[in-house]
């Protein structure tokens, strides 16, 4: 029998229904039926027929028409919003579908899943959780850590009256921070640890979207099943039941100072489980948590002595928000060499500055794999570009900093990126709680794993890193843009005066370029004492991964105007050709973006270029041809020019060299 989850006036009521032809109407007036009879005044109406009333989808909210059969409108047990007339509608409900979150991995009835045993897990992996690619296991392996962690806690509680030593547990018989030393009665133990939660979830802004929030409670389950959190394992499996059910908490993303951990954020999580508070699902859309539970199936989380530290203290928020910083600065640190490359040609740049003899003296990883990847890209005898050798005998010693110093500019920025992905692959697979469970020594020790200040000072140094490929892309739109740099007309359009063209595209770059120069600032030289002295240095790490996220998302849009710029110059060198890869790439763009012929609105072509970008579409065009000049070891092309000095240069035009002492 089909049944709906009905919102009423800040009420939920489940509706079954025995005849699946009833309407939307009906739905809405049985629901406003039993919403009258459960008020003592009857809510202030007389009969259900007094009432009119808008029905509409809380995923989506989507209004439905009253006339419609249930079965068509509805999927059973889908959750909807009956909205009185001279109500407003309801602001519980956020939009079901946020930016970020992926819907077509839900509708996979085979699914794929990752074995986690709290030591294996990539920054890959957990990207790929988050998008919903994935269901979680635990390995046997980590079964059976966690169940003897368990039995040391369990020890505890049952010796707590016997021996005195066991009085004091932090957070297990003791209260937590200024109170560690307020001893719990055994009676109070399981409710001490809902106190925990509730009082610690006092997080403030917009809730984490899906994709975060899968991340966040993906990598909480790691780590517990590390086996050193003390949690039972009935209580880990049903947290990995709600996380391969896409039940997500709503966890605001404002409020961790990064130690003792995360514990605002975690705790909101760990409020969902216990079927409080804002649950999101991709059949429920946001609802509160019990309801939400409950359509899929699920129970709410009876938190037992130590779960509930067990679930909130950690530094997963900062960790999992870095974990998506370091592999979204990954991708676009790697486009950003094939945009540059594409601008080099636009503005008749050489490829001299590339030669791999300049950069074996000065060895530095990420210059070398920045220069070799320009090499392959651009003009040689594997690929040629006509636009290339339209200027090859031109006068030109040099190009500007902004195109020969890419390799050395974008190189220290992909070493940052491997520096940190280093650091947030260790703090994905390590044991952030306190107190650590040791089962081998059948012991629980009080330390400061949850301090937050490796990942924080990490992505403090990832944003400033990773900016710099910002800082210089927006230099170089400035040369595209600028008539008196480049041989192109100003700002890229014909006709200028009567239209703009990349004037205020520009002028957007800046705006974000500045913007980064402030956010760069780092948040972990900052600390401020909390918990009354007791915690008195903490990381600020939670807004070092928020900031680095917001820096990262601007160097993907000063870099998409970039590449659009570069592909609106290339209009004006035709019928010249650039090298085979990077035609791939013009033809990509030109397939989400036409060329600009007149003035039009431009915002949605840069989310659209933006978009290529996010999606690692750029790079998938161009890596077939940078990975086939690697793995063939194709030899470098050094085309002569008069104005790169060489003697053999000098030999082939039968040039006499002065002797010693000739004038």
């Amino acid at each position: 029998m089909p049944r709906y989850t009905v919102h009423v006036r800040g009420e939920w009521l489940a509706v079954p229904c025995r005849d699946a032809q009833l309407t939307v109407g009906w739905l809405g007036r049985e629901a406003v039926r039993r919403y009258i009879k459960n008020k003592p005044d009857n809510g202030g109406f007389a009969s259900v027929d007094d009432v009119s009333f808008l029905v509409r989808r809380c995923k989506g909210l989507g209004l439905l028409d009253h006339e419609d059969p249930l079965e068509v409108a509805l999927e059973d047990n889908e959750f909807v919003e009956v909205v009185i007339e001279g109500d407003a509608m309801s602001p519980d409900f956020i939009p079901s579908q946020p930016e970020g979150v992926y819907l077509y991995p839900f509708l996979q009835t085979v699914w794929s899943y990752i074995a986690l045993d709290g030591d294996s897990l990539t920054t890959e992996d957990l990207v790929n959780l988050g998008k919903g690619r994935y269901k979680i296991k635990l390995t046997p392996t980590a079964e059976k850590k966690v169940q003897k962690s368990r039995e040391v806690i369990d020890s505890i509680v049952k010796e707590k009256t016997g021996i005195l030593f066991s009085l004091f547990v932090y957070g297990i018989t003791t209260g937590f921070g200024k109170f560690a030393r307020t001893v719990i009665p055994v009676n109070k133990l399981e409710e001490l640890q809902v106190n925990l939660v509730r009082s610690h979830s006092s997080g403030v802004g917009k809730p984490l979207i899906p994709e975060r929030c899968r991340m966040l409670l993906a990598l909480r389950i790691n780590v517990l099943a590390k086996g050193y959190s003390g949690i039972s394992l009935e209580t880990l499996k049903q947290v990995i039941e709600v996380f391969n059910a896409s039940c997500l908490p709503y966890v605001p993303e404002k409020g961790t100072v990064g130690a003792s951990g995360d514990l605002a954020p975690l705790s909101h999580l760990a409020l969902g489980l216990i079927g409080e508070g804002k649950m999101w699902s991709p059949k429920s859309g946001w609802a509160d948590a019990k309801y939400v539970l409950e359509a899929h199936g699920l129970k709410p989380v009876v938190l037992k002595p130590k779960e509930g530290l067990a679930l909130i203290n950690g530094t997963q928020m900062i960790t999992s928000l870095g974990c998506e910083a370091v592999e979204r600065a990954s991708a676009i640190a790697r486009q950003a060499d094939i945009v540059a490359a594409l601008t080099l040609e636009v503005l008749k740049g050489t490829t001299k500055a590339f030669d791999t003899d300049i950069h074996a003296v000065r060895p530095h990883r990420g210059q070398i794999e920045v220069a070799f990847r320009f090499r392959s890209l651009l003009d040689s005898d594997h690929h040629p570009s006509e636009i290339a050798e339209s200027h090859r005998f031109c006068d030109r010693v040099q190009d500007a900093y902004t195109l020969r110093c890419c390799p050395q500019v974008h190189g220290v920025a992909n070493d940052t990126i491997a520096f940190v992905k280093n650091i947030i692959t260790t703090e994905l697979n390590s044991a952030t709680d306190n107190p650590m469970v040791f089962a081998s020594r059948g012991e629980t020790i009080s330390g400061g794993n949850f301090h937050g200040e490796y990942p924080a000072k990490a992505l403090d140094y990832l944003a400033i890193g990773v900016h710099e490929l910002a800082a210089i892309s927006e230099r170089r739109i400035e040369r595209l843009c600028n008539p008196s740099l480049s041989e192109l007309p100003p700002f890229l359009v014909a006709e200028g005066g009567l239209n703009s063209g990349f004037m205020i595209a520009h002028c957007t770059a800046a705006a974000l370029v500045s913007e980064n120069k402030a956010l760069c600032h780092p948040s972990s030289v900052d600390s401020l004492s909390t918990s009354a002295a007791t915690e008195d240095h903490v990381s600020m790490g939670g807004w070092a991964a928020r900031k680095a996220l917001r820096v990262i998302e601007h160097v993907e849009q000063v870099l998409a105007i970039e590449l659009l710029a570069a592909c609106q110059g290339i209009e004006f060198l035709r019928p010249l050709r650039t090298t085979t890869p990077l035609e791939k790439v013009y033809d990509l763009v030109r397939s989400v973006v036409r060329p600009w012929i007149k003035d039009r609105f431009m915002a949605p072509d840069i989310e659209a270029a933006h978009r290529l970008l996010v999606e690692q579409k750029v790079w998938e065009v161009a890596a077939p041809y940078i990975e086939k000049y690697r793995m063939e070891h194709i030899p470098e092309s050094r085309p002569v020019s008069p104005t790169a000095f060489s003697l053999e240069f000098l030999h082939k035009k039968s040039i006499k060299i002065p002797e010693s002492g000739d004038l």
